[in-house]
C-alpha cells in the first residue's frame, strides 16, 4: 500500500510532540538516563579540556610555580606530576561508562521504536479497507515499514541523544571559554552566524533528498517485488534483461537523491569546518598577541586552543546530525499520515452479534460502485436483488466483468454497498459485529491462498481451539488426508511460499478443508474449479458437494456443468440480474443462458466459441 504524502504543513511543534507521546514518552527512564549519561560524557569532555591548562604549566613550564587544579587545589610540580594524570585517567574512565551507559539504552530504546512502528505500520496495512490495498502497490508500503522507520530511530534516539552530548559539550567549552578569557570567547562566537546559515542551507537540500529517496526506494520495492511475482512471464517471454534495465534506471534514480542526501550531510561537516579554523585563525592571531604582552600564559592559550578545537569538532557533529533530524522528520511525517488513514469499513456502535443457526442471504435491492464519486462511472451492480434460503444452493452466471465477484465481496463487507442492503436473516450486515459476520462466512476461490506454514496450521487457518483430530477430519471430508500422508512430513509438511510445494488440486482441497474446519453457515465458492485438470475437478466437486450440504451456499463459475443441479441460477450482464431460474427453464427461455449453454458442452468442455 502506497504511503501518502504527509502534509508539508504539518507545525514541527506538534510533529515533535506526537513523536513524543507516541513513542519517546512511553520510554522516558531510558531517553532520561541515556541523556543524563550525553550530558556527563559532554561536560567531562570539556573538563579533560580544561586540565590542559594546569598540565601545561605545571609538567611542561619549569619554575612555572604552583597549579590550580579545577582552580581549587594548589599542586606544585611533584604534585602535579602525580594528581594531573591519575585525575585525567579518573575523569577519562567516568566518561567512558558515561558514553558506554548512552549507547547501550539508544540502541535498546531505538531498535525497540522501530520494532513499534513497523508492528503499527502493519496493522494499518492490514486493517485498511480492500478498496484502497487493491488500487496501491503493497511494495512501497513495504519500503516505508523498513525505509522510514530506521529514519525515524536514527533522528529521534541517537540523533536526539547525541545532539544532547555534543550541544552540551559545545555550551560547556564555550562557558570554559568565557572563563579563561571572554575577549577571546566572543570572537568564537562570531561565528555562529555563518554556521547558521550552513545549517539552513544543507537542511533545505536534505529534506528535498530525502523525500525523493523515499519515493524512488517505493519504486524499487514496488519493482522487486512485481518482477518475483512474475518471473515465469519474464523468463518465457525473454524479458530479463528488459527487467533488469529497468530496475536499474529506479536504482539509478535513487541513487541520484541518496547521493545528494549524503553529499549534503558531508558537505555541511567541511563548510562548519571552515568556519571553525577560521575563528582558530583569528583566536590565534589575538591569543598570540595576548601572550607577547604578557597577559596569557602559556597553559591557558593550550586549554583555549583545546577547547575550541573540541567546539569545532563538536560544531561539526551538530552539523551533521541537523541533516540526520531533517531525514527523520520528513519520514515521520510520512509514517504519521499512513497511520492516520481510517478505514471506511468500520463496525457500528450498536453492532450486535448474529445469533447462532442457519443463516438465510438477501442482496436487497443491491447498488455498488467501485469509484462512485467519479461522474460518467457505470455502477458494477445495478439494483441487484438475490435470496439464498439456508441449505440452498445459488448460482451467479455471465459474461466476465457483470459483476459476480463482487456480489461474493460484498457479503463478508469487503466493500459496503452503495444502495440497498445485505441481510442475513434480516439483519443489514452494516449493523452486524464485523468479525461475527465474518465467523459466519467461509470463502473458497479459484487460487486459494496457503501460508509458508505446515500443512495442518493452513488447515487451521484462524481457529485456536482445535485438535489434530479435526484438523484430520476436516481434510477426509475436503479429500485430502490421504495426499497428506503421502508428503514427507504428513501434515507437518510446510506448504512453501503460497503453497507453492502442492498442486493446484492439493491447495484447492486444503481450502477446502480449512472451510470444513470453520463449519460456517454461509459459503461462498469463486470458481472453485475452474483452474484444475479433470480428475482434481472431480475430487474437488465432490469434495464441495458434501461441504455445501446444509450451508447457504453462493457460488460463482463459468463451467456451466458445475451450475446445472444449483437450486436456482442468477444470469448477470452488465450489473444486472437478466434472468434467474433452474437450469432447465433458463436454457428453455432462450436468453442469454441458453446461448452461454449452447458454447459449452455439459460435461464442461469448452467450445470453439469464446465465452466472455
Amino acid at each position: 500500500m502506497t504511503v501518502p504524502a504527509a502534509p508539508e504543513s504539518l507545525p514541527l511543534r506538534a510533529l515533535l510532540g506526537r513523536i513524543w507521546r507516541d513513542y519517546l514518552s512511553r520510554n522516558k527512564l531510558a531517553l532520561v538516563t541515556a541523556m543524563i549519561c550525553a550530558g556527563v560524557a559532554g561536560a567531562l569532555s570539556a573538563v579533560l579540556l580544561g586540565l590542559l591548562e594546569p598540565a601545561v604549566n605545571g609538567l611542561f613550564v619549569p619554575g612555572g610555580g604552583p597549579v590550580r587544579l579545577f582552580n581549587m587545589v594548589s599542586l606544585n610540580d611533584a604534585q602535579a606530576l602525580a594528581w594531573i594524570p591519575v585525575t585525567i585517567v579518573a575523569v577519562a574512565m567516568v566518561r567512558t561508562f558515561a558514553s558506554a551507559g548512552q549507547s547501550a539504552l539508544i540502541n535498546r530504546l531505538g531498535h525497540g521504536i522501530v520494532g513499534d512502528i513497523q508492528v503499527r505500520l502493519f496493522a494499518a496495512m492490514i486493517r485498511a479497507d480492500l478498496a484502497r490495498l487493491r488500487a496501491q502497490h503493497s511494495g512501497a508500503f513495504v519500503s516505508t515499514v523498513l525505509y522510514d522507520a530506521n529514519l525515524v530511530r536514527e533522528a529521534f534516539t541517537s540523533g536526539v541523544v547525541n545532539y544532547t552530548q555534543h550541544g552540551l559539550t559545545l555550551i560547556a567549552v564555550i562557558l570554559y571559554m568565557f572563563w579563561i578569557d571572554w575577549k577571546l570567547a566572543m570572537v568564537v562566537m562570531l561565528g555562529i552566524p555563518a554556521v547558521a546559515l550552513i545549517l539552513r542551507r544543507f537542511g533545505r537540500k536534505t529534506r528535498k533528498a530525502a523525500r525523493g529517496a523515499m519515493a524512488e526506494s517505493e519504486a524499487l520495492s514496488t519493482a522487486l517485488m512485481e518482477n518475483l511475482d512474475g518471473v515465469r512471464l519474464i523468463k518465457i517471454e525473454n524479458r530479463e534483461a528488459a527487467e533488469e534495465a529497468r530496475v536499474a534506471q529506479v536504482v539509478a534514480r535513487r541513487q541520484r537523491h541518496v547521493i545528494k542526501g549524503a553529499n549534503a550531510r558531508a558537505f555541511a561537516g567541511p563548510a562548519s569546518d571552515l568556519v571553525a579554523y577560521s575563528v582558530v585563525a583569528a583566536v590565534m592571531a589575538y591569543a598570540g598577541w595576548q601572550a607577547q604582552q604578557g597577559v596569557m600564559d602559556v597553559g591557558e592559550f593550550a586549554a583555549f586552543i583545546g577547547m575550541l578545537l573540541a567546539a569545532g569538532q563538536s560544531l561539526r557533529q551538530v552539523t551533521n546530525l541537523a541533516t540526520v533530524m531533517s531525514e527523520g522528520l520528513t519520514a515521520a511525517r510520512r509514517l504519521f499520515a499512513a497511520l492516520d488513514i481510517q478505514p471506511e469499513i468500520r463496525e457500528a456502535s450498536h453492532a450486535a452479534a448474529l445469533p447462532p443457526g442457519p443463516v438465510e442471504v438477501v442482496l436487497d435491492d443491491v447498488s455498488f460502485a467501485y469509484a462512485p464519486s467519479r461522474e460518467g462511472v457505470a455502477p458494477t451492480l445495478d439494483h441487484v436483488a438475490i435470496h439464498i434460503a439456508p441449505g440452498e444452493t445459488v448460482a451467479l452466471v455471465g459474461p466476465s466483468g457483470g459483476g459476480k465477484s463482487t456480489i461474493l465481496s460484498l457479503l463478508p463487507r469487503f466493500y459496503d454497498v452503495t444502495g440497498g442492503a445485505v441481510r442475513l436473516n434480516g439483519v443489514d450486515i452494516r449493523d452486524l459485529q464485523l468479525p461475527d459476520l465474518r465467523d459466519h462466512i467461509a470463502l473458497v476461490t479459484q487460487e486459494p491462498f496457503l501460508f509458508d506454514d505446515t500443512i495442518a496450521a493452513n488447515i487451521a487457518y484462524g481457529r485456536t481451539d482445535v485438535s489434530q483430530d479435526q484438523i484430520e477430519a476436516a481434510a477426509r471430508a475436503a479429500a485430502a488426508h490421504d495426499f497428506i500422508v503421502g508428503l514427507p512430513d504428513g501434515y507437518d509438511t510446510r506448504a512453501g511460499e503460497a503453497g507453492v510445494r502442492l498442486s493446484g488440486g492439493q491447495r484447492q482441497r486444503i481450502a477446502i478443508a480449512r472451510a470444513f474446519l470453520k463449519d460456517a453457515p454461509v459459503l461462498l465458492l469463486d470458481e472453485a474449479t475452474s483452474a484444475l485438470d479433470t480428475e482434481s475437478e472431480a475430487l474437488v466437486q465432490a469434495a464441495l458437494e458434501r461441504l455445501m450440504q446444509g450451508r447457504a451456499t453462493l457460488m460463482i463459475a463459468h463451467r456451466l456443468s458445475t451450475v446445472r443441479n444449483a437450486d436456482r441460477i442468477y444470469v448477470l450482464d452488465g450489473g444486472r440480474v437478466v434472468e434467474q431460474g433452474a437450469h432447465d427453464d433458463l436454457v428453455a427461455q432462450g436468453g442469454l443462458y441458453a446461448r452461454l449453454a449452447r458454447q459449452q458442452s455439459l460435461d464442461g468442455a469448452p467450445s470453439l466459441e469464446t465465452v466472455a
